[in-house]
């Protein structure tokens, strides 16, 4: 396997952590606290910054071997991510528009790779 294959797997993974992270995000702004301290440092809002600082660093880590041009081509993953996740986790609907515009993000993703 190519460092360049290795580290862009390592840099799709960071992007999944990344989406794991969101969706942890609307979980906790869906709930209501009994105040702003209470809303800022519960433990979902704490574990997903967490995970936002170690997707940047996977990111950075990432960036060094893949090309600088692939880059906003896996970062665009997230949008597939974050509505898969939206869909399972959040019970979100997905509708014809979002499937479509999901759809065409994956095509452009794989004709980008070819």
């Amino acid at each position: 396997m190519s460092d360049t294959l290795l580290f862009s797997l390592v840099m799709l993974g960071s992007v999944f952590i990344s989406a794991c992270a969101q969706i942890l995000l609307k979980q906790a702004a869906n709930k209501t606290y009994a105040s702003r301290i209470k809303e800022y440092l519960n433990p979902r809002v704490v574990i997903a910054y967490g995970i936002f600082f170690a997707s940047s660093l996977l990111t950075m880590f990432s960036l060094r071997v893949v090309p600088l041009a692939f880059a906003p081509v896996i970062e665009s993953c997230s949008y597939v991510f974050v509505a898969v996740l939206g869909y399972f986790m959040l019970h979100e609907k997905l509708n014809r528009k979002k499937v479509l515009g999901l759809a065409l993000i994956v095509a452009g993703v794989v004709v980008f790779a070819l």
